[in-house]
């Protein structure tokens, strides 16, 4: 299963984003499949907050829009969304030790976390400090 993270979900939604018709694409490969593919759920809340920032964007997306974005890519019946279950916890305090994790860089090790916890083998992102994450695969799907 792949998953995918914020920034390509942030580039697929904002038109004047530079990778926004690659990224658009590779959103819709798999929201259009018949294989699993997965959202981690802070991934979602962090798109909310990135779209709808008014010091990131001008204009931001309206909230209402936001929403009816992510209800868009939920409509997809092979969309997994993944959040913690019970067995979370041992998966990031391994990343978070594994890779001398600190800062904001565990919210990255979080996703991270949750995608190995639900058996994800590949994220797609546009973020380099997966690499530093054993046990799944970053892939930048734009380049």
């Amino acid at each position: 299963m792949i998953a995918v993270d914020t920034n390509l979900l942030v580039y697929a939604h904002r038109e004047d984003a530079a990778w926004h018709d690659k990224a658009c694409a590779c959103i819709k490969q798999q929201a259009e499949g018949v294989a699993p593919w997965a959202i981690p759920w802070p991934c979602i809340h962090e798109f909310f907050a990135i779209v709808t920032h008014p010091r990131i964007y001008s204009p931001p997306t309206p909230a209402d829009r936001a929403v009816e974005q992510v209800d868009a890519w939920r409509e997809s019946p092979s969309l997994v969304m993944l959040g913690e279950a019970q067995d979370y916890w041992p998966h990031l305090r391994a990343l978070i030790l594994n890779g001398r994790i600190a800062g904001p860089m565990v919210h990255d090790a979080r996703i991270a976390a949750l995608c190995i916890q639900h058996g994800v083998q590949e994220i797609w992102t546009a973020d380099r400090d997966f690499g530093r994450f054993s046990g799944i695969l970053a892939n930048n799907p734009l380049l």
